[in-house]
């Protein structure tokens, strides 16, 4: 069975900056695009970044050049570098990969929460 774990989520200041990780764990053969979402109170998830097996990255307009998505794929993890914390950044942040298993499915994490706030 295939898991993803977050974690680094906090509370931080405004201006800060937070690291978080996902841990994909399990019967894994390959795993494809990963990425970070986000949700806010009484709002929709929306998508912050994503990046594919080759490394190409793509951002939400509202996170460009303040976050840095990347990865490990010989620890099977992916990082989000958050930088330049603003309170409308506070949600709940979920990891999101594409994992070929023993079929090709998209898992989620169950979320780690980011405060910003003073």
């Amino acid at each position: 069975q295939v898991r993803l774990v977050e974690s680094g989520g906090g509370l931080v200041q405004p201006g800060g900056s937070l690291r978080l990780s996902c841990v994909a764990s399990g019967s894994i053969r390959s795993i494809y695009t990963m990425g970070w979402y986000r949700r806010a109170p009484g709002k929709q998830r929306e998508l912050v970044a994503t990046i594919t097996s080759g490394g190409r990255t793509t951002y939400a307009e509202s996170v460009k050049d303040r976050f840095t998505i990347s990865r490990d794929d010989a620890k099977n993890t992916v990082y989000l570098q958050m930088n330049s914390l603003k309170p409308e950044d506070t949600a709940v942040y979920y990891c999101n990969a594409a994992i070929l298993a023993t079929s090709r499915l998209v898992y989620w994490g169950q979320g780690t929460q980011v405060t910003v706030s003073s």
